[in-house]
């Protein structure tokens, strides 16, 4: 008699409770088909054969097993390779982004470029033209210098011509002084000469035309820094009176006059609560000079007067 129960519990620890309740029947099947026909050796091969068959399938079982852990093992290497291929997706949009900047950048760059290349061909054409006016600068300035070399030497024959010239003009100059000094000497004289004939005709004349009559004689005298031509005390109407009066051969202009105003503040420094009488005694006095000296009260005296 087989025992089914014994070897359902030897194949359910190895196949699990459905597959050896379904191997038990059949080798309990098997059994009683065999057992009206087969000798009890044949049964024992065939046990052995089942034997095989157990230890082949947990053979197969364990490298299910294995191949279960291998898939396990893949699945999560899949899964760590999903995430590690999403992260290259998001990197390649990032990727495939900035490539796009970049190749707008590009093209704003080539666009640039175009305008540079354009300003460097305008700025190649100026060059050409400012070399050519170089050239032409150049070439002008070379005859500047060859002017300027003629005029140095033009100047350096003017330079010993004004020399000559100098020596010259210091020759005329010495004649000139000489001369000048001998007009001066010729002009004191002839001043010198009206206003001593002043002193000789003047005192009669300012009697006549002026009623001024001199008590004191005329003289040239000095006070503070100017020099007084004609100097005389006198009385017109009974009032003392100071007669203050300056030479000049010609009386050409109204500044003229000026210096005697001058000499009027020195004596009036002198002589403060006495009138003073201004005159003028020159050969020929201007219309212009007669009007303004009476609208100045100074009497002025021709010499063809005397």
């Amino acid at each position: 008699m087989i025992d089914t129960f014994g070897i359902y519990n030897e194949l359910r620890q190895s196949l699990g409770d459905e597959p050896a309740g379904k191997m038990a029947k059949v080798i309990q099947r098997l059994y009683e088909e065999l057992s009206q026909t087969v000798r009890r050796e044949d049964f024992n091969e065939l046990k052995g054969v089942v034997k095989e068959l157990a230890e082949a399938q947990k053979r197969t079982e364990a490298r299910v097993e294995e191949l279960a852990e291998a898939q396990k093992k893949t699945e999560q290497r899949l899964d760590s390779l999903t995430v590690k291929v999403e992260e290259l997706a998001e990197a390649q949009k990032r990727t495939e982004a900035r490539v796009e900047e970049l190749a707008e950048a590009q093209k704003k760059t080539e666009q640039r470029l175009d305008s540079l290349t354009v300003k460097v061909e305008e700025l190649a054409e100026a060059q050409k033209r400012t070399e050519a006016r170089v050239e032409e600068l150049a070439e002008a300035q070379k005859k500047t210098e060859q002017r300027l070399d003629s005029l140095t030497v033009k100047v350096e024959e003017l330079a010993e011509a004004q020399k000559k010239t100098e020596q010259e003009v210091a020759k005329l100059a010495k004649g000139l002084q000489r001369t000048n000094t001998e007009l001066g000497g010729l002009s004191r004289s002839v001043s010198y000469a009206l206003e001593n004939e002043a002193f000789r005709y003047l005192p009669s004349l300012l009697k006549e035309r002026f009623g001024i009559e001199i008590s004191d004689r005329m003289v040239r005298t000095e006070m503070g820094e100017e020099e007084i031509n004609i100097f005389a005390k006198g009385r017109k109407n009974g009032e003392e009176v100071i007669v203050v009066g300056e030479t000049k051969l010609r009386l050409q202009s109204v500044n003229d006059l000026k210096q005697l105003d001058r000499k009027m503040k020195a004596v009036r420094q002198w002589y403060r609560d006495t009138k003073i009488v201004p005159i003028m005694v020159t050969h020929f006095a201007k219309r212009r000079v007669l009007e303004r000296a009476s609208e100045k009260g100074i009497a002025i005296v021709q010499s063809f007067e005397w």
